[in-house]
């Protein structure tokens, strides 16, 4: 029989955390696509898209 792995349960909830957070980014084409042609005004879009749904 194989034990069950150790895991921090800290660390997999603020994972968990991240990737909820990336998922919902994703859900914007503009994001999910890298429309923008620029990294400067890709961060932007992806700031004001984290802005307004912080807002939300």
């Amino acid at each position: 029989m194989i034990p069950p792995r150790e895991y921090d349960e800290v660390v997999c909830k603020e994972r968990n955390k991240v990737e909820r957070c990336i998922n919902r980014l994703k859900q914007f084409r503009r994001v999910a696509t890298w429309y923008e042609k620029t990294s400067r005004n890709f961060l932007g879009m992806v700031l004001f898209i984290a802005i307004t749904l912080w807002l939300k």
